[in-house]
């Protein structure tokens, strides 16, 4: 049904933007006939403004992967560097929260592990709408903070790293069969706030995947019960993603301009301080607002990766209505 309505939903407005086109080019033809300056310059600027959903449409057939409609988990890790890269690792928890809520996409909260100070050490979260994973896949690699750090009383400069991760939820079609043996699965209290049975049982799980050597770890519920069947889930998705990375690679593997997405490499900088700076490593596009893009305006960027993981171009996607 989702498909299906993703379908439907692809194929009205191209109907209804090849009816505009028609009727705004037909005005533009009476208009000058009759010497209406009035009519024509109306019907110029309902094509002007049709360039912006024309591009928001080019961008939406970028999301045509086997799982970019479905929804996704984001996790984020700090990297080296104490206390910096901790309270680096929550402002891309609060930027990558803000960039759903944009999209009135629902934001669940898996797992936390805050920092001794300041910020959290990992975090997990479950971004819920239409093409979650699609929009947010090429968002995984390391982001590179450069700042005056406001943990140091001598103001000095620092740079700090944390990790992104994006892997798909899946749904009932695809089966992920994962032996018992080969998993090792590990109880702990879960850590923060949660009330007196959290903070006193065993609750969250930890499940790691022994050939991979991949881990996930669920403590969002209060049962034990309920966090390991979250993990299992957690972990299908994982393999999955995987399988879907060799795949891509396997397809792109004579086109270094699609396969170098990034993986586990450094893919932005926020420069703070000495300017304002935020620059994609890989596409090229850069924005002179960190503020805004800490905030949650991440859509240029994503729209541009995901253009040039599809093209293998500059990454820029271009409406023409010329």
């Amino acid at each position: 049904m989702r498909e299906r309505q993703t379908l439907d939903d692809g194929i009205s407005a191209v109907k209804s933007l090849t009816q505009s086109l028609a009727d705004n080019l037909e005005l533009i033809g009476m208009g000058e006939e009759e010497g209406d300056d009035s009519i024509v310059t109306e019907a110029e600027d309902a094509l002007r403004a049709m360039r912006g959903e024309v591009k928001a449409r080019q961008v939406e057939t970028l999301l045509s992967g086997e799982a970019d409609s479905n929804d996704t988990y984001l996790e984020i890790h700090a990297g080296a560097g104490g206390t910096e890269s901790q309270d680096w690792a929550s402002m891309l928890l609060r930027m990558y929260t803000r960039w759903a809520e944009r999209r009135r996409f629902k934001v669940e909260v898996l797992e936390v592990h805050d920092g001794e100070e300041a910020g959290i050490k990992s975090a997990t979260v479950h971004i819920k709408g239409q093409n979650a994973y699609g929009w947010l896949k090429t968002e995984s690699g390391v982001h590179r903070l450069v700042r005056i750090s406001p943990y140091d009383s001598n103001a000095r400069r620092h740079t700090s790293f944390a990790s992104v991760w994006v892997y798909p939820v899946i749904d009932d079609s695809i089966v992920i069969e994962i032996p018992e043996s080969e998993v090792r699965i590990d109880t702990y209290r879960s850590s923060g706030s949660g009330g007196q049975h959290v903070n006193t049982t065993d609750s969250a799980v930890r499940i790691t995947h022994i050939p991979t050597g991949i881990a996930v770890a669920c403590q969002a519920e209060r049962s034990q019960h309920k966090n390991r069947a979250k993990a299992w889930e957690m972990l299908r998705s994982r393999l999955y993603e995987e399988e879907l990375k060799k795949r891509e690679a396997a397809a792109n593997a004579t086109e270094s301009s699609k396969s170098d997405i990034g993986w586990g490499h450094q893919i932005r900088s926020y420069v703070l301080q000495p300017y304002q700076l935020v620059k994609d490593l890989r596409t090229g596009v850069e924005s002179t607002s960190p503020s805004n893009v800490l905030d949650g305006d991440l859509d240029e960027f994503m729209e541009a990766s995901l253009s040039q993981r599809i093209e293998g171009g500059s990454g820029e996607v271009v409406a023409d209505l010329e």
